[in-house]
């Protein structure tokens, strides 16, 4: 099992990052916790030194599993669904950064909060072709990066709530690069079994992302991970587990709960 975190590599209002401030000394504690890997959440790539984010990578001999996005939508709201076609070309525009970004690094790029929210007075057909045709931008950036939509929870977005609407958008989509990120916290809420939805996803799932139901560190809720594990075992997924949760406690505690807990598994 390759274990992973996330960290934030600028100033942001997502709460859900155990580490949010000092870049390198977050990716030396990850490290030591013993993760393998780190998500970076990074909101514009043009203002990230790369070839300092790169040695500070190497030294730690830490690899980058994926680039989150939320950010874009979070501080500058950009975003692949919105009546305005400037917001929408210019989140278009931010995400082939990000495609950039994950090249140099090896990673893969999440398309999770970026897709927007309040869309319910736009119709379906305009929902659906906007993200497919946004990710299809996208993916022709750099066809060897994976670009990975995560279904969030209906209380955070009001698109792609379900591993079902994920699988929709994939196939709608109809890139080989293009696949789905599935998240315990989210799936907790909107699906009936997180089983069955694993297996409905199975040779669609290119990363996976871990938080109790309470979005707290893996074993601080009543997930039952014994059994999700096993399922992705079952499904042959060979990929990253990465702990996206709250810094609670705090993001120090948070992150070694994580790693015991699953270490443990």
């Amino acid at each position: 099992m390759k274990l992973g975190i996330v960290i934030s590599t600028q100033p942001t209002k997502f709460a859900a990052l155990p580490f949010q401030e000092g870049v390198e000394e977050n990716v030396e504690k990850v490290k030591k916790l013993g993760f393998d890997g780190v998500e970076l959440a990074v909101r514009n790539p043009e203002e990230l030194d790369v070839e300092w984010m790169q040695s500070i990578l190497a030294k730690n001999e830490i690899s980058v599993m994926a680039i989150q996005t939320g950010q874009v939508f979070l501080e500058e709201g950009l975003c692949f669904v919105h009546p305005d076609p400037d917001i929408r070309a210019g989140a278009i525009e931010r995400i082939k950064s990000h495609v950039r970004l994950a090249g140099k690094l090896g990673a893969m790029v999440i398309i999770g909060l970026v897709r927007g929210k309040d869309t319910k007075d736009i119709s379906d057909e305009n929902v659906y072709g906007w993200l497919s045709e946004g990710l299809q931008e996208c993916a022709r950036e750099n066809d060897s990066v994976r670009l990975i939509i995560e279904p969030i929870n209906r209380y955070e977005v009001d698109n792609i709530n379900t591993v079902a609407s994920g699988v929709e958008l994939m196939e709608k989509t109809g890139m080989d690069n293009v696949g789905l990120l599935l998240d315990t916290f989210h799936m907790n809420i909107e699906e009936p079994s997180i089983v069955d939805s694993i297996i409905h996803a199975k040779e669609h799932i290119f990363h996976f992302h871990v938080a109790d139901s309470n979005r707290w560190y893996p074993g601080a809720g009543h997930i039952n991970f014994p059994e999700l594990l096993e399922t992705l075992d079952r499904v042959g997924y060979k990929g990253f587990i990465s702990a996206e949760c709250l810094p609670l406690p705090d993001g120090d505690t948070a992150a070694r709960k994580t790693i015991e807990y699953m270490r443990n598994l």
